[in-house]
């Protein structure tokens, strides 16, 4: 459309400078100049037209523009909304958590404690168990060499005593061996009589 204006222009400007020919030639240019300022109104119309479709058009995708923005808006302020309310949780959650892991921690810490006071007072316990035993080890090994001292002491008296009494014992039965063959003599002798006496022979006895 712009080429055609310039051209014409560039017509009106031709005529122009023959208007001082003759009459025809301005009525004539006059005439042309209607037309063209016809036309160039026509143009205009038409370009009024057009800018006021694109206009309608821009306007209609300016408000389709703003619903998406508004839609999208809504969408990010949901999603803030719901991000927020994620987070808040898992701060919670993390609170929650932490508080149990304190709690968790100190119960630990306090049966370790406990723990390792037990386990100072096993290992007293054991060691003193171990010197106890120590010391009655010591004393039963004292206590059993002094037993075996005294029995080794007393089989020796013992020994001592008995070989003392058997001397004595047999010196008495030395001593009184006539007597008790003499008695055992009379006592045979007796018991022969009295067989005798009742008509009996010893010798079948």
């Amino acid at each position: 459309m712009p080429p055609k204006t310039k051209g014409k222009k560039r017509k009106t400007g031709e005529w122009k400078k023959k208007k001082n020919s003759d009459a025809d030639v301005e009525a004539e240019a006059k005439h042309r100049l209607v037309l063209l300022e016809k036309e160039l109104l026509q143009d205009h119309l038409g370009e009024k037209a057009i800018w006021k479709d694109e206009a309608r058009r821009a306007k209609a995708s300016e408000n389709q523009l703003k619903q998406r923005l508004q839609g999208l808006a809504a969408e990010l302020e949901g999603a803030r909304s719901e991000g927020k309310a994620i987070f808040a949780e898992m701060n919670r959650q993390h609170r929650a958590l932490q508080v149990e892991m304190e709690a968790r921690s100190k119960h630990l810490e306090g049966e370790v404690r406990s723990l390792q006071e037990q386990l100072e007072t096993c290992q007293r316990e054991a060691e003193a168990s171990r010197k106890e035993a120590e010391q009655a080890l010591g004393e039963k090994d004292r206590t059993l060499a002094q037993l075996r001292a005294h029995v080794t002491e007393m089989e020796t008296k013992y020994e001592e005593i008995l070989d003392g009494s058997l001397d004595l014992l047999l010196a008495k039965l030395r001593a009184i061996k006539p007597q008790w063959d003499e008695t055992a003599l009379r006592l045979h002798t007796r018991h022969k009589e009295l067989l005798c006496q009742f008509g009996l022979n010893p010798l079948d006895l």
